[in-house]
C-alpha cells in the first residue's frame, strides 16, 4: 500500500486549485468574448458581466485572508486589478463602455501567469 506525504498531497491540492483558477478565468474570457460579439444590451452580456464579477469578487476574498500565500505585494496588485476589473464591468452594464477586450487582455494575462 502506498502512502501519500503530507506534501504530496499538499502539492495536488494547490495544483487543483490552480487548475480551477485557469477553468475560471478561462470561462470568463468565453462568455466576454460572446458578449463583445454580441454587444452590450445582449444576453450574453449580462451572463459574461455577472459570472466575471463573481469570479472576482471571489478571489478578492481570497487575497484578503490572511491564511493567504501570496506576496503581499502581489495579493495588493490582484487586488487593483479586481477592483479595475469590477469597475469596467460596471462601466459596461451602465453601457458607458464597451472595453470586453481590456478585461479579456488582463483576465488572459493573470490566467496565464498561474502557474
Amino acid at each position: 500500500m502506498y502512502q501519500f506525504s503530507y506534501s504530496e498531497i499538499m502539492e495536488d491540492d494547490i495544483a487543483d486549485a490552480k487548475s480551477r483558477e485557469r477553468q475560471v478565468l478561462d470561462r470568463s474570457i468565453e462568455l466576454l468574448q460572446a458578449a463583445a460579439a454580441k454587444g452590450r444590451n445582449s444576453p450574453e452580456c449580462i451572463e459574461a458581466i455577472f459570472y466575471t464579477r463573481r469570479v472576482w469578487t471571489r478571489f478578492v476574498e481570497d487575497l484578503s485572508l490572511t491564511e493567504n500565500q501570496l506576496d503581499p505585494e502581489l495579493r495588493g496588485n490582484l487586488i487593483s486589478i479586481a477592483i479595475w476589473i469590477m469597475k469596467e464591468l460596471d462601466r459596461i452594464r451602465r453601457r458607458e463602455s464597451d472595453n470586453f477586450a481590456g478585461i479579456i487582455e488582463i483576465t488572459t494575462i493573470i490566467k496565464d501567469g498561474i502557474k
